[in-house]
């Protein structure tokens, strides 16, 4: 028996259906842009793209380095650039190819070599460049690695021609002529343009930076500004995308001075006892794989990574010295061997190099190498540092963007003019349209039923709640003293909790819950269980909520409490900061009744008059989806899927299915079994079955286009035919990007809003767009502060046909309808809502993974053995069926 009803298959476009069973569906299959939109006002921005004006004419060579012993991208340039040196006056005196540090190297002539093959030794020290060719030895250059004692590093390399990139395939794509990317080509072009700059910056993916101007941060970390480059295709020309950009450097300097600053203390000195275990791990972890210097032996600064620190400090750490001459300790090693007195012996040494070896360096004779990235996690502190740095007005941005120009790429680049192109030195300026402003309705009974928000934002006075919900049976828990919290100023706050959400709409029957206070540091599962029955006593029927008022906003705490009450309980949560309660404003009181009566089943606002006439003509589903990964190089930690989709025409309700999977794996595992759960629970709701889906896919990046809507695509078939064999709604499937680095700025006053940022409704879908592709760029959401990213929409498979207008119009209506916001957001909601249901799903695991200690320490501990998906998610609880099907994690 099927699980809906008979009705009227929709049989999508046989086109259509025989590329989601195609084998390997390629970008070409993605669907064509239909047109370009009308609606709206139309106006022109400036863009962070400036335009190629010349391209290279011939074909460009390609060659292949290979380097034995293999080596990183830093050596490997460094290698690069002595070849080149040495060869300035030879076969490259009439070319100057460009190298990515990877092993490719491209030419715009073919390199001289015989057979198109070189074969060479080089050797490469500290600070040393010696080349060998078959003439002999050249020195270029005498270091400290001499003196040392160290012998230079000797690398054998080979350039071999691999082929020749055929320029005009890419004059043929720009122009629309075949949608077939040459990939290569744009390859090329965009490491000829980043080949000077990454010779002379600090290099870290496609972002180039400098000390210069930075700015320290708290915990030893320092910001350091830099700029993002990226070439990219449009229609009839390419652009190349640049942006500023900021990344977290470690301080350089004495170690004893970051360790001291990792604690929170003002100078090594304030550290006079050993490092209790909490704060040698915290140490530890932020030390692990740092390089230093040492500073005892005069001119022989050679490097070291750290692999650990010792759980002893100087004067207790003893290593086995040669001879079978017994072990001495680290301290007195030291003065007898350099004669130094070490002042921080209390300190933990620094195991570097091999451990089997037993190579302890005491802190104090140890450097920081400068340079080094920061890839741990940022905490709260850092984090709220680096946004104060980043963020930077409209015209601030877009001045020193214009500076990077100047900075990357310098008149006199040769590297440029040798493969005959040239980028034109002003910001582009680009097509743009304002979109029309929806309608939001409110309750009838509302003093003002009907609004149309300004510059993307609204209030709720005189204003109800469309559909308010229920509230009879909640109770109080206060994770806080009654001396610091007191039992009336809770009352009092709760007094002007409950008169905002019976203003607002909401129907709050129980008007004196009962109020228990509770130990933070107690079994929170017994203090919910408790209040939960004390919410059942009070009120006769099942508990619906109950508010939590926390002493602080520490992760652990408000982590067990939502992994309780969402995974063994059944039950939504409300937590707030007490800070608040004791001063109640009405705007915070009126924040917190958005979020509860979604929760509970109502519904804030919604688009009336058939703004949403795509949703409300038939039966019609709108899915979000996200994924979220653990932490770079954590092999122990799962990622989480997670996907929603609306449930009422007004696209105002939302269900949720949570799937967990093998870490850093972006295709969704099971989204067949989690879209074949939420068709059912939408049929329970509408009693009909969608004849539309319309799916927003966040997360995904270019290169996984391709291989995430052929298999999710098919996903959806297969719920669907789960569900019903024949069962045929047409499928549009659209990627959600916020990871790129496309900005508009206002070119009139009129155009832009208080903070100088563009107008809600901005959409961009010429001029930077795809050559061929249906895609666009939409800035939904008023700007708060600095500049406004807008959100890139790139639809890959569509059987309901959109229009440009369309597709465009629904989105940025959608926008308005975020639930727990009285502006509009620059996420389409169930995309946004999606990546709220994952970062939830973290706490779900019951061991404590999602603090940052203990994923950290975790992950540098267990990286040799990755566990299994069973092992990962043993600890993992799933989600109430009784609550996913409302909006818990709003």
């Amino acid at each position: 028996m099927s699980d809906f009803s008979p009705v009227q298959a929709v049989t999508p476009p046989s086109a259509a259906a025989s590329a989601i069973g195609a084998p390997h569906s390629s970008p070409s299959a993605f669907p064509r842009r239909p047109g370009f939109g009308t609606v709206g006002r139309s106006l022109q921005v400036r863009t962070n793209f400036f335009t190629v004006l010349s391209l290279p004419g011939q074909n460009i060579h390609h060659y292949k380095v290979t380097v034995e012993p293999e080596t990183n991208p830093r050596i490997q340039r460094r290698l690069y650039a002595l070849w080149e040196d040495l060869n300035a006056k030879g076969i490259l005196k009439s070319t100057r190819p460009v190298f990515d540090g990877r092993g490719n190297v491209y030419a715009p002539r073919a390199l001289m070599f015989k057979d198109d093959e070189a074969k060479f030794m080089l050797e490469l020290g500290e600070d040393e460049l010696t080349a060998m060719g078959g003439a002999g030895t050249v020195v270029v250059a005498k270091s400290a690695a001499k003196r040392s004692g160290r012998p230079p590093r000797k690398f054998k390399v080979t350039i071999k021609k691999v082929g020749e990139i055929n320029m005009n395939r890419l004059h043929h794509f720009l122009e629309g002529k075949t949608r077939e990317a040459p990939v290569q080509a744009i390859a090329a072009l965009d490491i000829l343009l980043r080949h000077r700059p990454s010779m002379m910056y600090t290099t870290v993916g496609r972002c180039f930076y400098t000390p210069e101007g930075s700015a320290s941060i708290a915990n030893g970390a320092e910001l350091w500004q830099g700029f993002h480059q990226a070439i990219r295709p449009s229609q009839h020309k390419m652009l190349l995308n640049l942006d500023v950009s900021a990344t977290a450097f470690l301080e350089h300097g004495p170690m004893v001075d970051m360790v001291a600053k990792l604690l929170g203390r003002t100078r090594p000195e304030d550290i006079r006892q050993p490092l209790n275990d909490r704060d040698r791990h915290r140490v530890e972890r932020a030390l692990k794989s740092v390089k230093v210097t040492t500073t005892h032996r005069g001119d022989g600064r050679r490097r070291w990574k750290i692999f650990s620190i010792t759980s002893t400090p100087a004067s207790q750490t003893f290593f086995p010295m040669k001879d079978d001459a017994g072990d001495q300790n680290v301290v007195s090693y030291f003065k007898s061997r350099y004669g130094m007195a070490l002042r921080y012996e209390h300190f933990p040494c620094l195991v570097v190099g091999d451990p089997a070896k037993h190579i302890y360096l005491p802190m104090e004779v140890c450097r920081i190498v400068p340079g080094q990235r920061i890839l741990r996690k940022l905490n709260d502190k850092q984090t709220a540092d680096m946004i104060r740095f980043t963020c930077q007005p409209p015209h601030v941005r877009s001045n020193k963007v214009s500076n990077g120009f100047n900075l990357l790429l310098t008149q006199d680049n040769k590297y440029l003019q040798d493969f005959n192109v040239s980028i034109g030195r002003e910001m582009a300026t680009v097509n743009a349209r304002v979109l029309p402003v929806p309608t939001l309705s409110y309750h009838p009974s509302s003093l003002q039923a009907t609004i149309a928000p300004r510059e993307g934002s609204w209030n709720l006075r005189d204003k109800r709640v469309a559909q308010g919900a229920r509230l009879t049976s909640w109770a109080v828990v206060v994770f806080s003293p009654e001396r610091e919290v007191s039992l009336f100023q809770v009352q009092k706050f709760l007094r002007e909790l409950i008169t905002t959400c019976r203003d607002t709409g909401m129907d709050v029957r129980q008007h004196q819950p009962p109020i228990r206070y509770a130990n933070p540091q107690g079994n929170v599962e017994a203090i919910l269980k408790a209040a939960y029955m004390d919410a059942g006593s009070a009120a006769g029927i099942k508990p619906q909520m109950v508010l939590i008022i926390l002493p602080h906003t520490g992760v652990p705490l408000y982590a067990e409490i939502k992994r309780v009450a969402d995974t063994i309980i059944g039950v939504a949560t409300q937590c707030m900061q007490s800070k608040h309660v004791f001063a109640p404003k009405k705007q915070y009181c009126a924040n917190v009744c958005l979020k509860l009566n979604v929760k509970l089943g109502g519904m804030n606002c919604f688009l009336g008059n058939q703004q949403l006439h795509f949703v409300a003509e038939v039966p019609t589903i709108i899915f979000g989806a996200d994924v979220t990964h653990p932490a770079p190089g954590d092999l122990n930690k799962p990622s989480i899927a997670a996907i929603v989709a609306s449930m009422d025409a007004q696209c105002s309700r939302y269900a949720a299915a949570i799937r967990v999977q093998k870490g850093r794996q972006e295709l969704i595992r099971d989204l067949q079994g989690a879209s074949v759960e939420l068709l059912r629970t939408f049929y329970q709701y509408c009693g009909a079955k969608p004849q539309r889906l319309l799916f927003y896919r966040d997360g995904v990046s270019e290169s996984q286009f391709a291989d995430v809507v052929r298999n999710e695509v098919a996903a959806l078939r297969r719920a669907c035919d789960e569900l019903e064999p024949g069962y045929m709604p047409l499928i549009t499937f659209v990627i959600v990007q916020k990871r790129h680095h496309a900005r508009f700025f206002p070119l009139k006053k009129e155009d832009a809003d208080k903070s100088g940022n563009v107008l809600p409704g901005t959409v961009v879908e010429a001029g930077i767009t795809h050559p061929s592709e249906f895609d666009f760029y939409l800035a939904s959401h008023p700007g708060l502060q600095g500049t406004s990213k807008p959100t890139h929409y790139h639809v890959l498979h569509d059987e309901n046909a959109f229009t440009a207008d369309g597709l465009q119009q629904l989105t940025y209506r959608l926008c308005y309808l975020y639930c727990r916001a009285t502006r509009a957001v620059s996420v389409v909601p169930p995309a946004y809502y999606a990546h709220l249901v994952a970062a939830r799903a973290r706490y779900h695991f019951g061991d404590e993974s999602w603090t940052e200690g203990s994923a950290e320490r975790s992950s540098w501990q267990n990286t040799a053995t990755a566990m299994s998906l069973a092992e990962m998610t043993v600890n993992f609880g799933s989600v109430k069926e009784e609550l996913s099907k409302v909006m818990y994690y709003m």
